[in-house]
Parts: structure tokens; sequence; C-alpha cells
């Protein structure tokens, strides 16, 4: 699914679960928690969809890195991809890194074929081969990046968004205070405090989507962080063996 039309979906659900659901909350008993949320506003249904997102994408974020961790330790897969490239073993490591199916076997397959092909073309020269299977970890991780980066710009902006339309859904709420306070005769005490409760509401739920957005924005960012390393690292290490072995196709 295209990220554009799979962005647009979720804003729709979300949007209509949030709305239904700030609907229902206006028909609670007045002295429940929900119905003091719905004084709130209709930016409070904006306000919950944007939360809602980040939830959808945190979970999204969860099963993709996940997926691209692939299956088992990391160690003892590049320790296996070192005794199979030790024993001349190529395609066995190609076929380990299909099974393990995670972002690094992707990274660790393009430098094996690219070593197989330079084996071809009988190139023999050190920095030559190690210069191309360099290039070959870096494209790989150029095509893997934005599957491991993907809708964490999105969580970002949520994050920016949430803390102003809460500020927005704030400062409406003040307007609605001020002017029950402006009334001519005594200031109209259910219209002040309606405004007062939608500003205080909008302020909590800004800032409950701004903090939920940064740190799943710092928690993915920095799970990522460590994808990146762990493939330099071990990229760099299966060429040091490749370069160094006698390794064979």
């Amino acid at each position: 699914m295209k990220q554009g039309f799979f962005t647009a979906i979720l804003i729709v659900v979300t949007y209509a679960v949030s709305l239904g659901f700030y609907i229902w909350m206006g028909t609670t008993s007045p002295e429940s928690m929900f119905h003091a949320i719905w004084k709130g506003g209709p930016i409070v249904s904006v306000l919950m969809a944007l939360i809602l997102m980040v939830i959808a994408y945190t979970v999204e974020r969860i099963v993709s890195l996940n997926k691209a961790a692939g299956k088992g330790g990391i160690t003892d897969f590049v320790n296996s991809l070192k005794q199979d490239v030790d024993s001349g073993s190529i395609d066995q490591a190609i076929a380990r890194c299909d099974d393990h199916q995670s972002s690094l076997a992707a990274v660790i397959r393009a430098v094996l074929e690219r070593y197989k092909l330079l084996a071809v073309h009988n190139i023999t020269d050190r920095e030559k081969r190690m210069s191309e299977m360099q290039k070959a970890v870096e494209e790989a991780t150029v095509m893997e990046m934005p599957l491991l980066e993907k809708n964490l710009v999105a969580i970002s902006t949520i994050a920016s968004i949430s803390t102003m339309v809460g500020l927005l859904g704030t400062t409406l709420g003040m307007i609605r205070a001020f002017a029950a306070m402006a009334t001519s005769g005594s200031p109209d005490a259910v219209q002040l405090s309606m405004g007062i409760s939608e500003a205080l509401f909008n302020t909590a739920l800004g800032i409950l989507g701004g903090i939920m957005g940064i740190v799943t924005y710092n928690i993915f960012t920095s799970r990522v962080d460590r994808f990146n390393y762990m493939i330099d690292e071990a990229a760099y290490y299966i060429i040091q063996t490749l370069s160094t072995g006698k390794s064979q196709s």
C-alpha cells in the first residue's frame, strides 16, 4: 500500500472514530468525566484523532522494526556468516541471508552478491574489491533506510501539530471565557466555566498528544540508529573477512 494512500485512510478512519466517540461523550451523564471532556468543544475530536494516529503509527513501527530485525539473534547470524565465508561457502551464506529476512541480511546479501560478481570478472586487486563491496553496502543501505524510517516524519509532525491544535482549542476556550466575563451585569458563570473547561481540556489533550509523539519518535529514531550501526559494523566485518580470506563462490 502506498504511503500517501495509507496516511489518507488513517486520517479518515481515526477522525471518524474520534468524532463518533466525541458525539457519544455528549450523551453521557453531565457528572461523568466523558461529558466534561465533551465540553472541551469540537477541537477535542481532532486532538483525539491525532492521538489515535500516533498509536496507529506506533503499532505499525513496532511490527515493521521487529520484522526488520529478522529471525534469530544478530550476533549468531553474523558469526554463522563468517564461518560460511571462511569455508568458501558464499552461496550458503547468501541462502542464510535469505532465511534471516532482516535489513541487515539484505545488506550483507548485496555484499556477497557483489563479491561473487567480482570473482566472475577476475578482479583480484584488494582495494578495488573492498571499494566495490563498500559501494554495495551503501546502495543496499539506501534501499533499506526508507523502510526503517517510514512514518517517523509523520509521528514528528503529529507531535508538533497536536501541541498547536491544543493551543488553538485553549485560545478558543479563553475567548469564550472572556466573552462571558464581558457580558453586561454579572458574568455568566456557566459560560465562564465552559470556556475555562474547554481551554483546559484542549490544553491537556494537546500536551498528551505532543508527549506521545515526541517519546515514540525518539524511541524509534534510536532503534533505527542502532540498526544503522549494526549494519555498518556487520558489513565492515564481512568485507574484511572476504578481503583477507580465501573465499570462493
